[in-house]
């Protein structure tokens, strides 16, 4: 190993900047991979076009009949491009994408060969479902699974695939996958939210929720990352000791990005450019070869395929630049970690965004109506929010190195806070002249003037409000932004279901005016999710007190945080809204809780093999110089030796503590998975997992990292962190 060690190190450093040059203009090469209006409008037949686009704009169903001609279209512009193959791209419960090509290659009864794809191709596909996470949906034996078509995200080309975003749904219909209960959410919230809408503008038919991920990650040299055995096997390192620089000068944040990175950016970016995903930001992050990239706001549920298939992008791109992505929470120890922060927002059919204040009263009472009611959301939902980014990899990020708590708050700055205690005190009932005028004029009138000030930022807020958008800082950066996504969608058109209902019924049954209702049922919601809100440091005891005052959760671990993924409550929840049902749900909890239990057996398994295989014999190697060593002193000096040797006596002592540390470690550890496994219920696996044999890990690793102070750095066998985070 320390060969190997050497060796990636001796490679690593005669990297070059593989050159990419940048087209002269980003909008001439976009969405060109993509067979989006401009490509439709050429390739497919007027009635066509007309199916594809009403389908997408309305949700109406595309007749079959029309499905051969857009098909073939779809082919011939696709074959135009360079594509052989075609796939129907899905996204699975495991959290990435999935797809199996097919080619356009038929024979014909006469021996010849044709390009074909049919309409049946394109609408539905039947794969072998029997290997995906099911959650107990249905039985191995039944391993039909069904992809369908949704053309409300454009199909592209990958390479010479031609990929065809669906959904995934079993024999008997639940859903499979995170699209198809987004869309669910997403026709939820359009449906809630415009009925809200209306009350301020009669015009206003579609609401979108839209959403801007940040992604951040790290970027390691692949030479490097393939000597860790850790980081190949589980994505972060689960030894090492922290360098002498880490991040403590904050000389990396927004830092000049190195030639070899940013050759890499601009090649990634073009890819992206191509298949139409409008990434525009690109930055150094806070630790060292760190970075994170930022698109332009797009639907959501566009923007998470877009998301999904970026990742995609920046694995395949890294590996022509010699790089190895690094997509976990946490793949160091002691600096920050990655996030996927997602930022969310509504918008209207005649183009105004719902959390941006206007320049009228009204406006912004309309904003105060979907701000208010989001934070009531979150407020009632907390728990369920912290389940939504709940995994074994983010448990390591949150709460630390600038990461939000485990607990869900929400943060909107000192200014708003004024406004919500100014609303909080309207009079109950109608409004006075005088009060709804001082109100719109004082109070509402001066939003816009206060957020054009509203500096304010809160980093360790899990939920914070940005201005025009709310940003969920807790998503972790391995995440499928459906998940979080769709929990957001659903609490939100649930509250404004209520929310609806409470308004018209103070307008009908007590002959309010439509403002004094809506300013009544405000103020309820006002006082009843100030608890969710938090303007101060989100790390800490303090904090944890505070928080179980107010009576929010704190739940630290996965297995915790997942429970309410499977209450009544949530069940409730998605069924009132048409999102999910019971066995959709529960499956998605069984699915979850396994993949957690699997997470911590596979690291438990790498970390064991690492330290028994790989430091202790190198420990024991180190150690037997110093014990020739000491015996050379003995010939030497005869019964003064101890006086020359103290030194090297005392290292010899010290490594063969850690030794027995480590080695006893991982039998108890081993045996503690012995009895985990053994466990039937997914949950107490999971529960057994995460507090009896995870604890093991901090010991052994504690043992294995002081040893790597102590032995020779010639014979560490492990890639250290000074190695993999400073080589450019």
């Amino acid at each position: 190993m320390a060969i190997l060690r050497f060796q990636a190190l001796k490679e690593s450093s005669h990297r070059k900047p593989i050159p990419f040059q940048e087209p002269a203009r980003r909008s001439e090469i976009f969405a060109k991979n993509v067979f989006g209006e401009k490509a439709m409008r050429q390739f497919l037949t007027r009635d066509s076009y007309k199916s594809v686009m009403d389908a997408i704009q309305n949700g109406s169903k595309i007749d079959r009949n029309l499905a051969d001609h857009i098909s073939t279209g779809m082919k011939e512009w696709s074959i135009s491009k360079g594509a052989t193959h075609y796939t129907h791209w899905f996204q699975p419960l495991t959290g990435s994408s999935a797809e199996k090509h097919d080619a356009f290659f038929e024979t014909v009864e006469d021996g010849s060969a044709i390009e074909k794809f049919g309409g049946g191709a394109l609408v539905q596909q039947e794969p072998d479902a029997s290997s995906f996470p099911n959650g107990g949906i249905r039985n191995t034996f039944e391993a039909r699974g069904y992809t369908a078509w949704d053309p409300t995200s454009p199909a592209f080309i990958f390479g010479t695939t031609l990929c065809i975003p669906t959904v995934f749904v079993s024999y008997t219909g639940e859903a499979l996958d995170y699209k198809t209960p987004l869309l669910r959410s997403l026709q939820a919230l359009d449906q809630a939210a415009t009925q809200v809408a209306k009350y301020f503008d009669k015009k206003v038919t579609k609401i979108t929720a839209t959403l801007g991920w940040e992604q951040e990650y790290f970027l390691i040299d692949s030479a490097l990352a393939s000597s860790r055995p850790d980081i190949m096997m589980s994505g972060r390192t689960l030894l090492g000791h922290s360098p002498a620089k880490g991040q403590q000068l904050d000389d990396h944040y927004f830092g000049s990005i190195p030639s070899r990175v940013l050759n890499y950016m601009k090649e990634m970016e073009n890819e992206c450019m191509l298949l139409g995903i409008p990434v525009k930001t690109r930055h150094n992050e806070v630790a060292p070869n760190q970075f994170e990239l930022a698109p332009i706001f797009e639907e959501a549920n566009l923007a998470v395929d877009h998301n999904t298939l970026l990742m995609d992008v920046m694995e395949k791109v890294a590996e022509r630049h010699h790089f190895k992505v690094l997509f976990h929470e946490k793949p160091f120890a002691g600096v920050n970690g990655s996030g996927k922060h997602n930022n969310w927002s509504l918008a209207t059919d005649t183009g105004v965004n719902l959390l941006s204040p206007g320049s009228t009263p009204m406006k912004n009472l309309q904003f105060l109506a979907f701000f208010v009611n989001t934070i009531k959301a979150v407020n009632d939902n907390e728990e369920l929010l912290r389940g939504t980014i709940a995994t074994a990899s983010n448990d390591h990020r949150l709460g630390a190195n600038e990461a939000p708590p485990a607990i869900i708050s929400v943060f909107i700055g000192s200014q708003l806070t004024e406004v919500l205690d100014e609303l909080e005190k309207v009079t109950d009932g109608k409004l006075s002249p005088q009060e709804k005028t001082e109100l719109k004029l004082n109070v509402v009138g001066k939003i816009p003037e206060i957020l054009l000030d509203n500096t304010d930022r809160n980093r360790t807020s899990a939920f914070a409000f940005t201005g025009n958008k709310f940003e969920f800082r807790a998503v972790g950066s391995t995440a499928n932004c459906a998940n979080p996504m769709t929990v957001l969608n659903s609490i939100v058109a649930k509250q404004l279901k209520e929310f609806k209902e409470e308004v018209d019924v103070l307008i009908k049954k007590k002959k309010m005016k439509k403002d004094d209702a809506i300013f009544n049922v405000l103020r309820e919601y006002i006082k009843d999710s100030k608890r969710i809100r938090f303007e101060g440091d989100g790390y800490g005891e303090a904090w944890e007190i505070e928080a179980k005052k107010r009576g929010l959760s704190n739940n630290k671990s996965t297995p915790e945080a997942l429970k309410i993924k499977k209450a009544q409550s949530t069940i409730d929840l998605y069924e009132s809204v048409g999102v999910m049902n019971r066995v959709e749900v529960e499956s998605r909890h069984e699915i979850e809780v396994e993949e957690y239990a699997l997470h911590i057996q596979i690291e438990g398994r790498v970390l064991g093999d690492i330290a028994r295989n790989h430091i202790i014999p190198t420990a024991i190697k180190y150690q037997n110089v110093l014990i020739e060593n000491v015996k050379g002193l003995k010939e030497i000096y005869g019964k003064d030796f101890k006086k020359y040797a103290k030194e090297q006596l005392m290292i010899i002592e010290n490594i063969s503590n850690h030794i027995e540390k480590i080695n006893s470690g991982i039998t108890d550890m081993i045996e503690e998975r012995k009895k985990a496994n053994k466990l039937e219920d997914s949950e107490e696996k999971a529960f057994a997992y995460g507090n009896e044999v995870k604890p093991y890990f901090e010991i052994i690793r504690y043992h294995c990292d002081k040893l790597e102070l102590l032995v020779d750095d010639e014979v560490w066998p492990l890639t250290k962190y000074r190695e993999l985070l400073f080589t450019k």
